[in-house]
């Protein structure tokens, strides 16, 4: 039998076990009407993205899934894929263009995608091969790219029956317009940002009349694009205004006095200036008030031709600058306040979005929306947590139409024609030859490209090959869970819904998993900015895959932020250190020894029952808990298992038997029933830790050649082996030998030496557990003489506990020095005591309760109540030695 080293080592591991997975095709899934099917549909991660924590998260939930349900006999399907993320990769590949001093537009259109696709193809799949060192089984033979050319299809075929509907419109509305990128945005592509600013106060002179009606504003450059000027019709201090006109400063339009209940009577003057192509709220006002819509900024918000000529050409915030000097030289600068309120700002760059009046396409989402809503509201599709439900409701009730025009090169080309000779607009499949109309061939395609999130919405289905009916579609379809970040709850996890009823006529998946952020240990949301986010191909080299894997998911309860930290992994990697060693002990004891699997439930004592006991309660416990999404208690569940239970306990419990059996035929069923539960145990873990298990089960008994634990049937447990009665009698000895421990350590008690123990308990039944087990109560607790009666009594100079209402009694005379025990024990105290004053000293300071961290103080307060227990628990055992 082959010998595990002396130490564990990942790097020896990992790759080896995944080349051999991929090799043996353990990932690839079929269509198989003997199997029940189970999908999911890796969200897909930019082509420019690089591993991240989030996506360590993300994933390793995934694979727990996938393997589960491979293991427990479905035919399971992870379909993995990346998105082309239209404006973060042109942004990309431009960056890399002007290191050369060339701009895309000195390439054209054709060599620029050129350009783009050699960079996806050189750097595209950085991510996944990252995804790979983490030990995801994902079927890559299914591998998907938003823009193959099945996944382009069916984007096409979406917009045109889209349109078809009614469904996708053009029209000239306001848009979020970034101005770096050179594109408009979805309303849920902006980020809203408080920050300082100003409000500025500036008066409108009263047509005719030496009046004045003054406008608050945040925006003073926008002004010069102004066409009315609003008030509420309630508002007395403005009735008499409302029909005539104000002169706008500094240009000279007249600007009609409208009056519209949408005005806020409570913000600034309760009149508002009106600017219908550079706000959305004014565009509402101008459409229904039949007002002038003037631009006055171009695509790069710099002032264009519409302004006055001073101010053409100007950068907007250089603009604000120079509109504000002049309205105060000219006396309309009434007041100037300092104002806090939320700025719009691109996803991508960060850079002030520009409400801009454009023509767009756009996607009627209220029809969609209805049916999405009720399919969440019945419970078809399940939300864990659940109080995502009422987010996702707010947002669908609310729904705007999506832009989903963009005016950038890379991505899905809006199959949108025009003819240059009488305008028909024609929306073709493939490009058309001739006008439709007119016959005329000078026809040229829109030239903007559909948003991202217009291929990945239809990501359940389209990489199933969608439209063509196929065997796949109708087996794999639709998907079971998906795991996904709340923050694309509305991104994509409500347009995913919405695409899957309308084109599939089914929902597109049963279950939502919103993962958890992941902060720091100061509870800071881990970002490149702060610093505090480790790379997890360091932490992987550090610390090891299954380490990181089993971590994160160990630190993540369902519905509640992580607090991670890299030292955190060593929770992985102590407990993959902590069955190396049960499955090197195990490997060591196996040598010359026949493993019987018919002897396993042979020759059974108390604890051999209890272990199975413990064994089929897991396996229960973990299947509910993995069923329910909490799978942080998952992870405790086999931890508490495997490293208390079978390792700190039953190994050291059996080895008397292993060691000094009565009989050859007992150690090998001892040992045979020990590598079944070991076995069993490691399946547990496989789906959390896969690599180790592997390399584990792989040695512990002659495999056949492509074998492997991700193939093996999952535990079932056989509820007959569950007596909770032998559980309860078992944690009883256990807390009676943990009990004799701690005062052993607390007293000082050398470990070498062995000690007595009186143990006075009144139930007869536990009185004769305690005979049953009391070989293993000497050995593990170092005990050499037991006395076990009813109202015994505590001899002088002796430490106690009591445990279930169970009294013991050490005797301490002849085990220690008392003397240089008590002097020991007067310094500790005096040691605490003074750290304890210390603390105090801090905690009783204003000053520091008022200006340290939240989180220093809370840790000052744990500390003095950590003193207080130790000083109290010192001098429980000085008491001890003085009687």
């Amino acid at each position: 039998m082959e010998e595990l080293a002396k130490a564990y080592n990942p790097h020896e591991v990992e790759d080896k076990w995944y080349e051999y997975w991929l090799k043996n095709g353990y990932f690839y899934a079929k269509v198989n009407p003997e199997k029940k099917p189970y999908t999911i549909v890796m969200p897909p991660p930019n082509i420019t993205g690089m591993l991240t924590l989030g996506h360590v998260l993300n994933n390793t939930i995934q694979d727990i899934y996938i393997r589960w349900k491979r293991m427990q006999g479905y035919e399971a399907c992870w379909i993995p894929g990346t998105d082309h993320a239209g404006i973060a990769t042109q942004n990309v590949v431009e960056k890399a263009l002007a290191k050369e001093g060339l701009r895309r537009e000195d390439l054209g259109r054709e060599k620029f995608l050129e350009r783009v696709w050699k960079w996806k193809e050189e750097y595209g799949n950085t991510i996944i091969k990252q995804l790979k060192k983490l030990g995801v089984s994902c079927d890559w033979k299914r591998e998907r790219f938003t823009m193959d050319e099945g996944l382009s299809n069916a984007v096409k075929e979406v917009f045109i029956r889209l349109y078809e509907k009614g469904l996708i419109y053009r029209g000239k509305y306001i848009v979020n317009w970034c101005p770096r990128c050179h594109t408009a945005l979805a309303d849920d592509e902006v980020e809203h940002k408080e920050q300082n600013g100003k409000l500025w106060y500036i008066k409108y002179p009263i047509e005719n009349s030496n009046e004045f009606i003054t406008v608050a504003t945040t925006r003073p450059e926008t002004m010069l694009g102004d066409t009315a000027v609003a008030v509420n019709p309630k508002d007395e201090r403005y009735k008499h205004l409302i029909g005539k006109f104000a002169i706008l400063p500094l240009v000279g339009r007249r600007l009609p006095i409208i009056s519209d209940e949408i005005v806020d009577m409570e913000f600034g003057t309760g009149a508002v200036k009106v600017t219908p192509a550079h706000d959305p709220n004014d565009y509402l006002l101008a459409t229904k008030h039949n007002l002038e819509f003037v631009i006055i900024m171009d695509t790069y918000a710099k002032i264009n031709e519409n302004a006055p000529e001073k101010y053409r050409g100007l950068d907007r915030f250089e603009a604000r600058k120079e509109v504000v000097k002049d309205l105060e030289t000219n006396g309309y600068l009434f007041k100037v306040e300092d104002y806090n309120h939320a700025v719009g700002r691109c996803y991508r760059c960060d850079t002030v979005i520009e409400p801009y009046l454009s023509d767009q396409w756009f996607v009627k989402m209220k029809p969609l929306a209805e049916k999405a809503l009720q399919v969440v509201l019945d419970g078809k599709i399940k939300f864990y947590p659940e109080r995502w439900v009422k987010v996702y409701e707010h947002w669908m009730r609310n729904v705007r139409d999506w832009c989903i025009s963009r005016q950038i090169w890379w991505g899905h080309r809006i199959p949108v024609y025009y003819c240059d000779d009488c305008d028909e607009i024609m929306v073709e499949r493939e490009e058309p030859k001739a006008c439709k109309k007119c016959k005329s061939t000078r026809i040229r395609q829109d030239e903007d490209v559909l948003d991202t999130w217009f291929s990945s919405w239809l990501w359940p289905f389209s990489t199933l090959d969608w439209p063509k009916d196929n065997p796949d579609l109708r087996y794999f379809y639709p998907t079971d869970l998906l795991v996904t970040g709340p923050d694309i709850i509305f991104f994509w996890v409500a347009r995913m819904i919405m695409a899957g009823l309308e084109f599939m006529g089914e929902i597109p998946f049963k279950e939502v998993y919103f993962t958890s952020i992941i902060r720091d240990e100061f509870g800071r949301k881990m970002s490149k900015s702060l610093g505090n986010s480790p790379d997890p191909l360091d932490v992987i080299k550090e610390y090891g895959a299954d380490a990181l894997r089993f971590t994160i998911v160990y630190l993540a309860p369902l519905g509640q932020d992580i607090l991670f930290s890299t030292k955190k992994c060593e929770i992985g990697r102590n407990f993959a250190n902590k069955i190396w060693n049960a499955g090197r002990f195990i490997l060591m004891n196996l040598k010359n020894v026949e493993i019987k699997d018919e002897l396993k439930f042979e020759k059974l004592d108390l604890t051999d029952k209890w272990i199975l006991s413990r064994l089929n309660k897991t396996i229960i416990e973990l299947n509910r808990a993995l069923e329910t999404y909490r799978i942080n208690d998952a992870t405790r569940t086999i931890y508490d298992f495997l490293w208390h239970d079978f390792c700190d306990w039953y190994l050291e419990i059996v080895k008397d038997r292993i060691y000094s059996p009565k009989s050859e035929d007992e150690k090998i069923a001892v040992l045979s029933r020990t590598v079944y539960i070991f076995e069993e145990a490691l399946k547990l873990l496989h789906p959390f830790m896969p690599f180790i298990t592997e390399e584990i089960w792989q040695k512990l008994r002659k495999r056949d050649e492509g074998d492997s634990i991700m193939i093996q049937p999952f535990p079932e447990p056989d509820e007959k082996w569950i007596d909770e009665r032998m559980t309860q009698n078992m944690e009883f000895v256990q807390d009676l030998i943990t009990s004799i421990r701690a005062i052993r350590a607390e007293m000082n008690v050398p470990h070498s030496r062995y000690c007595d123990v009186i143990i006075s308990i009144e139930d007869e039944n536990k009185q004769e557990l305690l005979n049953d087990f009391l070989p293993y109560l000497k050995r593990l607790a170092k005990v050499e003489n037991v006395k076990i009666g009813s109202k015994l009594k505590r001899p002088k100079f002796s430490a106690s506990a009591v445990v279930h209402g169970t009294e013991i009694y050490i005797p301490l005379e002849g085990l220690i020095d008392f003397e240089a025990e008590r002097k020991r024990l007067e310094k500790e105290i005096q040691r605490y005591e003074s750290m304890l004053a210390d603390v105090e000293r801090k905690l009783n300071d204003e000053n520091f309760i008022s200006r340290a961290p939240k989180e220093i103080v809370e840790k000052e307060r744990q500390k003095y109540e950590n003193f207080k227990l130790t000083i109290e628990k010192l001098r429980q055992n000085y008491a001890y030695l003085v009687e």
